[in-house]
């Protein structure tokens, strides 16, 4: 049973021991063909994100604080995959439904921990573009790698407070039922629509907080591209201006996927019904975003390919 009889202060009133989550699709048929595409992305998000590690670790010309913050970022999208798809996939396997509450409260901890210090890690690899580019001179000193690793740090601890405040107001809700989530992992938006007890202070410090751990970085990326932009067009050599816009092209990209998909994420509070849009956006934001993080940072980096190609084949990269 998915409820048992206790008292909670205030009322004598059902308390919820596990959630139902629905998953991507209720039709029985289709989960083979949901497990198969998911397992697949699964693997090649894992591959993908472990071989740009690989290659940063291996190829001398990689060990730059950009593919510091990259190498870093892998582990990330590692990590956020996991948390959430390999659980979906023993749920279509197991035709079990159910998640009990502690889990789901340790998933959501971690799923926010972990695109916590994703936003950072962003920021910081925007500074790190924004000093290369528009001061060359200081580089080498404002970016060393005690500064690399105060950023990471940082990062981390800001991203852990954040987690775990989340974690902790949402375990002070009350959830008498229902217990169905129609989503394939546990989030704040889903949580707070199934809560018997007011969220309006856990919908407060979302937006509070999200304007700390999203908003300022927001700024802060945009404000480094806009110096870095009018940097690279006070270049006089073509050849230079797109070797500059390149090595910040990949990064924008992400960024854009990143914060796209998060924004729309949680500007849904106040809908009354979970709608199916949430979950396209979650595929978007925890297995298609780090799915092709790999892919756009090595598409036009003949540095980044060469040292896969060592990686992958065991010789010395192609000249």
């Amino acid at each position: 049973m998915s409820y048992y009889r206790g008292s909670l202060p205030g009322a004598n009133r059902t308390a919820v021991t596990e959630f139902i989550l629905l998953g991507l699709v209720e039709t029985p048929g289709l989960r083979p063909v949901v497990f198969v595409l998911f397992f697949f992305a699964y693997l090649v998000t894992i591959g993908g994100n472990l071989s740009i590690l690989a290659a940063i670790l291996v190829e001398p010309k990689l060990h730059t604080p950009m593919y510091f913050f990259l190498g870093n970022l892998s582990v990330l999208d590692v990590g956020c995959i996991t948390v959430t798809v390999p659980s979906m996939l023993s749920r279509l396997l197991s035709h079990k439904h159910t998640v009990l509450y502690g889990a789901c409260l340790t998933q959501l901890f971690f799923f926010h921990l972990l695109a916590g210090v994703d936003c950072f890690l962003l920021t910081a690899m925007a500074y790190d573009r924004f000093l290369a580019i528009c001061r060359p001179l200081t580089y080498s000193t404002r970016m060393s790698q005690t500064v690399q690793r105060i950023l990471v740090a940082v990062s981390w601890a800001c991203a852990f407070t954040n987690a775990l405040t989340h974690t902790v107001a949402i375990s002070t809700l009350n959830f008498c039922g229902p217990n169905v989530i129609n989503h394939f992992y546990c989030d704040l938006p889903q949580l707070f629509q199934l809560s018997c007890s007011s969220t309006q202070l856990n919908e407060l410090l979302l937006f509070g907080l999200g304007i700390l751990m999203a908003g300022a970085p927001v700024i802060l990326i945009v404000t480094s591209y806009v110096h870095v932009a009018a940097a690279v067009l006070r270049i006089r050599s073509a050849e230079g201006r797109k070797k500059a816009f390149s090595t910040c092209g990949s990064h924008l990209t992400v960024v854009g996927i990143f914060y796209g998909t998060g924004v729309f994420s949680y500007m849904r509070l106040g809908s009354v019904e979970p709608s199916d849009k949430d979950k396209g956006i979650g595929i978007l934001n925890t297995v298609v975003s780090p799915m092709l993080n790999p892919l756009i940072y090595s598409l036009r980096n003949p540095d980044v390919q060469g040292a896969l190609w060592k990686v992958l084949t065991g010789k010395r990269a192609l000249s």
